[in-house]
């Protein structure tokens, strides 16, 4: 089959590869529809290279048929269509039981430390085989999997497999509701989705963004856009535009590489040049991040507000203004998506007739699986408009 594999840092490239095949009796195969290619993929092109190795195939987004079941696949068929959640969760263990999917005991990384495996996500979390290929084992499958129905495009339950969840679980995060303000950091594609989120639950909804695509899609979906480059304090923007008092939710959808944070900046890229023996132990243990989107999500969110990240972190030492967190008596509300934990109630609103939350438009680029690697270089650097990219194999 033909995959989307990282080749080295900044390098990916589409190989011939063996097909994959059942290994356990809860496993099925599907034939891959549509990938997407998620922001936390760009972590794996640049940050998180050390604990890749070359031929490793990427992809956490996505859907198709089963085309080959384990017999211990639950009620999953053959030709059943399916979308498949990034993290791999049995459903039933102690963590499980408790809707904490992303921490499933049955898959844990325990020697690295890390929650429930996850795909084509480094040796941190399994190393297990992505999605942005023709093909895909998928484990756990007599409890991941989610059956969608024939006849709507991919795009309508695509997104299933991570950022709307993810999206659905910050907004749930933030504690906001009808009448509260939510100020979302980063109108990406979840940042977008947890705006639409939020609008639909009768919040007033604040983005900030510096990409001129990005905001003009907020606002056309009636967000109040701040343009990063525009102003000299995010916090201070945030704070006028609510009275001083600052919003009610804040949520960080920027993670480890925001802008604004050069010395950081610097620090990362250097221990991305060092080999992988050296570069392993700094990234996992002393690795700092980008935080200038934590700490202004922090800093204008209102005393007893509650800060909700979705934003990807890898750092062990990062400071943090605790003075003023403890003071301010702010939640803090992060984590892995649990994306079986949100689903039911996701789906109760894909399965209406309109499209309500405009995932069927989100995807500004639909490209073979063949253009992958420029993909991957195209959304990195934010080219032609690029919010988000469906690959077909």
């Amino acid at each position: 089959m033909r995959a989307l594999t990282w080749q080295a840092r900044g390098k990916v490239s589409v190989e011939t590869i063996p097909d994959p095949v059942i290994e356990m009796p809860n496993d099925v195969v599907i034939e891959v529809t549509s990938t997407a290619i998620c922001g936390s993929d760009l972590h794996l092109y640049e940050v998180l290279g050390p604990f890749l190795s070359k031929g490793d195939v990427l992809g956490h987004e996505t859907m198709g048929v089963v085309v080959e079941r384990g017999p211990e696949a639950g009620d999953l068929q053959v030709g059943d269509r399916v979308v498949v959640p990034f993290n791999i969760s049995c459903g039933t263990c102690w963590t499980c039981s408790r809707g904490l999917f992303a921490q499933c005991e049955t898959t844990q990384v325990r020697e690295m430390g890390k929650g429930a495996s996850l795909f084509g996500y480094t040796s941190l979390y399994g190393s297990v085989p992505g999605g942005q290929a023709e093909l895909l084992r998928v484990p756990q499958a007599q409890f991941g999997p989610i059956k969608v129905p024939e006849g709507v495009p991919d795009e309508r339950y695509l997104y299933l497999s991570d950022i709307l969840p993810t999206a659905w679980q910050a907004v749930e995060f933030a504690d906001v509701g009808e009448g509260d303000t939510l100020a979302v950091l980063g109108l990406g594609p979840v940042g977008q989705l947890s705006a639409r989120i939020a609008l639909r639950k009768g919040c007033r909804v604040l983005g900030v963004d510096r990409v001129p695509e990005r905001l003009a899609l907020a606002a056309a979906h009636g967000v109040e856009t701040i343009d990063l480059d525009g102003v000299d304090d995010v916090a201070e923007a945030i704070l006028e535009a609510t009275g001083g008092r600052g919003a009610d939710g804040t949520l960080d959808a920027v993670g480890m590489e925001a802008h604004g944070s050069p010395l950081a900046e610097k620090a990362i890229g250097a221990v991305g040049i060092l080999p992988d023996r050296l570069a392993r132990p700094l990234t996992d243990k002393m690795a700092i991040d980008r935080t200038a989107a934590l700490v202004a999500a922090i800093k204008s969110v209102r005393r007893g507000g509650t800060v909700s990240v979705s934003g990807v972190y890898g750092g062990e030492v990062d400071p943090m203004p605790l003075m003023e967190m403890f003071d301010r008596g702010i939640t803090m509300r992060l984590g892995q998506c649990h994306v079986r934990r949100w689903t039911d109630a996701i789906r109760e609103v894909l399965d209406q007739d309109d499209d309500v939350l405009g995932v069927e438009t989100l995807a500004t680029h639909r490209l073979p699986l063949e253009s992958a690697p420029e993909a991957y270089e195209m959304f990195q650097q934010k080219k032609d408009g690029c919010v988000k990219v469906v690959l077909q194999p």
